[in-house]
C-alpha cells in the first residue's frame, strides 16, 4: 500500500446557536493531525450555508459556495463525520451537505464521531449508515460517542479523562485508514461506477 498520508476530511456538522460540535471536532481533528498517515482538512458546516432547496442548475451565489465544499469532498480519500444528536436524527446540515453532492462519497470510508446525551448520537449514526450505504460509501465499524459529552471536556476543549476516548479513536483511525488506502488503490486500478 501507498506511504502516502490519506487525505481526511473532519465534518463538524452542527450550524445551531452554542453548539458543542466545534469542540468534539476539534478533538478528533487534533489525534488524526498527530499520525503521519493522515492529511487533515476540517469543514466547518456553519462556514459554508448551502440552500436546502436542491438544483441542478445552481445559483450564481450557490455555485461559488458549493466551489467552496465540492472540491474538498472530491480531493478526500476518507471522512470523519462530527455529529450530535437531534431529535433522534442528524442535523439538517448534514444532510443538505450529503445531499448536494453525490459522486464525492462513492468507494469512500466514513467514519463517525457522535455527541449529545444519554445516546451521545448514536442514533444518529444508526440512520447516517444507511444514508451513506446509499451513497455507495462504507462506513467503518467502531465509531467514537460521547454521552453526556458537556460534561466530558473542560473549558480548553480537553477530554478530563482521555484514555477510553483517545484509545476508541484510535481504533477509528486505524479502521479509516486500512479501508482508505484499500479504497483508494481499488478505485485507481478500476474506476468505481454505481
Amino acid at each position: 500500500m501507498s506511504t502516502t498520508p490519506l487525505r481526511i476530511v473532519v465534518i463538524s456538522s452542527s450550524v445551531r446557536e452554542g453548539r458543542f460540535g466545534p469542540t468534539v471536532a476539534n478533538w478528533i481533528t487534533s489525534l488524526a493531525k498527530e499520525r503521519e498517515d493522515m492529511q487533515v482538512d476540517l469543514m466547518d458546516l456553519a462556514e459554508h450555508p448551502l440552500p436546502h432547496s436542491l438544483s441542478s442548475g445552481p445559483g450564481e451565489e450557490v455555485a461559488a459556495e458549493l466551489a467552496k465544499v465540492s472540491p474538498r469532498l472530491a480531493e478526500a480519500e476518507a471522512f470523519i463525520v462530527v455529529t450530535p444528536e437531534y431529535n433522534h436524527s442528524f442535523p439538517a446540515s448534514l444532510k443538505t451537505l450529503v445531499d448536494w453532492h453525490n459522486t464525492q462519497w462513492q468507494a469512500k470510508p466514513v467514519g463517525f464521531v457522535s455527541y449529545g446525551g444519554l445516546s451521545g448520537g448514536l442514533r444518529s449514526v444508526e440512520q447516517l449508515r444507511q444514508v451513506f450505504a446509499e451513497l455507495h460509501a462504507v462506513t467503518v465499524r467502531d465509531s467514537v460517542s460521547f454521552h453526556n459529552c458537556w460534561g466530558q471536556f473542560d473549558e480548553t476543549g480537553a477530554l478530563k479523562e482521555p484514555e477510553a476516548a483517545t484509545l476508541a479513536a484510535k481504533t477509528l483511525l486505524d479502521q479509516l485508514t486500512w479501508w482508505g488506502k484499500a479504497l483508494s488503490e481499488a478505485r485507481s486500478r478500476t474506476p468505481y461506477g454505481s
